[in-house]
């Protein structure tokens, strides 16, 4: 009787630690909403290092979402374990909208190479898809070919010959590469750099004969005559660059894949907020000089409610596993 009755007591005693739990975290959800957010600065974490693609459009949004949200957001760079390192400061940050995340693609293609210790899709709440960001196809310009249809024949007569540099291994450009020579039917040699900079400077010097990288970073030295542009990776063409076909409409049905950006909270942060958050960002994305700078940068904007971002992810981690899977690329 005595031990039914001590566990009769633990069992209550256990439900009413939950009730308060629960008590208070629906308390805590309601005092952390639309009109009372936010009250502190709030920190952005960029999980690359200063100078990076993601830090020209951290600064801007930065900037705006200080003028909007009357408080200070502070740009915090945690680079590392490709970018896993920030993001896990996220996912296990208080869901509060005081810590956010701003990062790339790579988010996507992570799932599938690392063996990580959360799941991007049940651990971080989207808040918006600011950006999508098209790659560019370039080659050496000592190459012979004018168009991606050449280049293609070219490959296909020297196959492992021809060498592409990336960004490192596992990355977009790397990725996006291996879907071109799939569905191109091309054998061509990666050879990993140390992020854009390094992978593009290869070509240029020669060491390597194409590449695959963004819009801001191969126009620059293609209009210079370092490079010869030869397609976008987008479904469309570019009104940055009309003059440059799609890589679908040049001898590869089917290839479409951008970089893209995302900002993202940790799990159950209260809906309000992230609603909050993404109204800003939307609006924010609708200012003449933010549109202009993100133009000039080969950048468009994407918004729409935090449900495109979730879609889209879920897109992405499906597309780029398969990918991956197929090149037969082993998780770390």
């Amino acid at each position: 009787m005595r031990k039914m009755l001590s566990g009769s007591v633990l069992s209550l005693s256990v439900l009413f630690v939950l009730r308060v739990l629960c008590v208070a975290g629906s308390a805590y959800a309601q005092s952390v909403d639309n009109s009372t957010y936010p009250m502190r600065p709030i920190r952005m974490i960029n999980p690359y290092a200063p100078g990076g693609a993601v830090d020209v459009v951290a600064r801007p949004f930065a900037q705006k979402l200080t003028e909007s949200l009357g408080q200070t957001v502070i740009i915090d760079n945690r680079p590392g374990a490709g970018t896993n390192i920030g993001t896990e400061m996220v996912v296990r940050a208080s869901p509060d909208g005081y810590t956010i995340l701003l990062t790339s693609a790579v988010i996507a293609t992570n799932v599938a190479l690392y063996k990580l210790p959360f799941d991007a899709t049940r651990d971080l709440a989207p808040i918006s898809q600011p950006l999508q960001s098209p790659f560019v196809l370039a080659i050496h310009p000592a190459l012979p070919p004018k168009t991606t249809q050449e280049f293609l024949a070219l490959a296909r007569g020297k196959p492992g010959e021809i060498s592409f540099a990336s960004s490192g291994a596992g990355t977009t450009t790397h990725l996006m590469m291996e879907l071109f020579k799939s569905l191109g039917k091309v054998n061509i040699l990666h050879v990993p750099y140390k992020g854009g900079a390094p992978a593009i400077n290869a070509v240029i010097g020669g060491e390597v004969q194409m590449t695959m990288l963004p819009v801001s970073i191969v126009m620059p030295q293609a209009r210079g005559g370092r490079l010869r542009a030869l397609a976008v990776t987008s479904a469309k063409r570019l009104a940055q660059i009309p003059e440059l076909p799609t890589v679908a409409e040049s001898g590869v049905p089917g290839f479409d894949p951008i970089g893209w950006y995302g900002f993202f909270a940790p799990a159950g942060t209260p809906r309000p907020v992230i609603l909050r958050l993404n109204g800003d960002i939307n609006r924010i994305l609708q200012m003449p000089d933010v549109a202009e700078r993100f133009f000039a940068n080969g950048m468009f904007p994407a918004g729409g409610p935090p449900e495109v971002l979730r879609d889209h992810l879920r897109g992405e981690i499906n597309r780029w596993s398969k990918v991956i899977k197929d090149a037969g690329i082993k998780p770390e």
